[in-house]
Parts: structure tokens; sequence; C-alpha cells
């Protein structure tokens, strides 16, 4: 089973979520990865501590164009949907000198068409590093993890490869971005349910409306986990929710040994008895058939 733990927008609890039924499906003797597909932001080693046992760079396809190649045919910028290769003709005055092409990695979404379409076999393509993926073990949870390097416009390519790392017939729980952008929707690819981590204020529903709208929209049934219920004006949250008929599964209050324990990179469960059965329930109920939300 693979679930995906995301949330409409960050803060909300959603690491929290994720690291609690990771580490809890383990310690009961299920066997368990968490993969942190929060790419430009990973920080569920910070609560896990796993022992990292591999490391490797990413890399992505990027074309490339030898100088004094290129026929300034135009048929690899006609082909980029994304527009992000340009050709250059050659000089005025010189209507035979050989064009150039000018490359735009952050457009560039790597298909490699415009290298086929080349009717001169002018183009190739060379590895571009986006990122680090990380492989270990915290305890006896498997631990996966990708980092974006830092001014790389596209998680959705590191997610995905992080994501083919999951083994088959495992129970996973995928830590995804905050949001319904791009690399949202690619954390929840080969999802069998996702689990929407939201707290009770107008920000907190509006972004869930967001996320819900992309759960039905990838066809991912969708329950709710309701963060810090106490400190807000929950019936609206709860009306919507209703409305919808989107279940939640869990509603945790908010309580400062928790935020002090999360503040400590520590599980709280760990140290807050009434957390660690509330989040020993919600494991249940993920891992039963519970009802969803059905797209």
């Amino acid at each position: 089973m693979r679930l995906v733990v995301a949330s409409g927008k960050g803060g909300t609890g959603k690491t929290l979520v994720a690291t609690h039924l990771a580490g809890l499906a383990a310690g009961r003797g299920i066997e368990a990865v968490y993969a942190d597909a929060d790419v430009e932001a990973p920080n569920g080693h910070l609560f896990l501590a796993p022992a990292v046992e591999r490391e490797e760079r990413h890399a992505l396809p990027l074309p490339v164009l030898p100088a004094g190649r290129c026929a300034a045919c135009g048929a690899c910028q006609d082909f980029c949907p994304y527009h992000a290769i340009l050709v250059l003709p050659g000089a005025p005055d010189a209507p035979d000198a050989p064009g150039s092409v000018l490359v735009f990695p952050e457009l560039c979404h790597n298909c490699g068409g415009c290298v086929r379409v080349c009717p001169s076999a002018a183009l190739s393509e060379a590895p571009h590093e986006d990122g680090t993926l990380r492989e270990g073990r915290a305890g006896p949870l498997r631990f996966l993890e990708g980092r974006l390097d830092v001014g790389e416009p596209r998680a959705a390519p590191l997610i995905r490869d992080l994501l083919r790392r999951i083994p088959a017939d495992v129970f996973a729980v995928v830590d995804a971005p905050p949001g319904a952008s791009c690399a949202t929707t690619a954390a929840l690819s080969g999802a069998d349910r996702a689990l929407l981590v939201t707290e009770p204020t107008p920000f907190g529903l509006h972004d869930l409306r967001a996320a819900l709208r992309l759960c039905r929209a990838v066809e991912v049934p969708a329950a709710v986990v309701l963060n810090r219920a106490d400190l807000g004006d929950d019936r609206p949250l709860r009306a919507f929710l209703d409305a919808e008929r989107v279940p939640v599964l869990a509603a945790w209050r908010y309580d400062p040994d928790v935020a002090a324990a999360v503040a400590r990179g520590e599980l709280a469960a760990r140290r807050v008895p009434w957390l660690r059965e509330a989040a020993e329930r919600l494991l249940d109920a993920c891992l039963a058939p519970a009802e969803v939300d059905r797209p």
C-alpha cells in the first residue's frame, strides 16, 4: 500500500503525521518505507535520524550543440512545446554561416524530442545534475529522500525517480510537497490513498479545497487529518468536509509538549502518550479498508 500524506499548505503538521505513521508501522513489524518527496525542503530525517547507506546524484538529459553544426532549420524550436530551445541563425551578412541553439534548462522537460527531430543529427544530450537521492534505515524502517539542488526550478523529475525506488508489497508513506502544484501531482502518482493534513483556519480550508480537487483530478481517494483542531473554529471546515463526504480520520489537539518535542527533532509520540495512542488509531484506520473520498 502506498499512502501519500499531503497538505494544501505548509506548516499544517504533514511531516509530523507522516513520520509517526511510518515509524509506528515499522515498530509493529510491518515492512515499511518512509519516502520524503518534499524535495525542496526535506525534513523527515530530522525526526527519524536515519543511517544513510547510499547517496547518489540525480541527473537529467539536456540538449547540447557542438559549435558549427547547426543548420538553423528551426526543427527543434518548432517541436518544443515548452519554448525551451531557441534557434539563432548565422550572421545576416553570411547566410551560409552555421547557426546556434540556445537552451533554457529551466524550461526543458527532458523529453529528447529536439534531438530526434534534428535532420542533421547536430544535437545530442548531456547530463545535468539537479539533486541528490539518499537511502538508508532508521531502525527497521527503510528511509528514502530526495533533495533538489538550490536554484533548480523543477521538482517533479526528482520526485518521480525517488518513487521508483519504493519496493512493491510494502507499506510506503510518501511525505509529499505542500500545495497543489506539479510536484504534489508527481508525489501522488501511484498512490492508493491520500491523507490530507489541515488545520481549522481560513487558509487551511482554502488550501484544503485545492488539495482535494487535485486528488480527485488524479483519481486518488482521500481522507483528512485535522491537526491543532482546538485552535480555531472548525465548523466551516467540517461543514465543507461533510458536504463533500470526505471522512476525518483523526483530530489532534494542540499540545505544547508536542511542539517542544518537534523543536528538539524528536518523534513526539515517544514523549506524549496521548499522541502515540492517537497515531496508533490513525495507523489502524489507514491500514484498514476505511471509508475515503472516492473520486
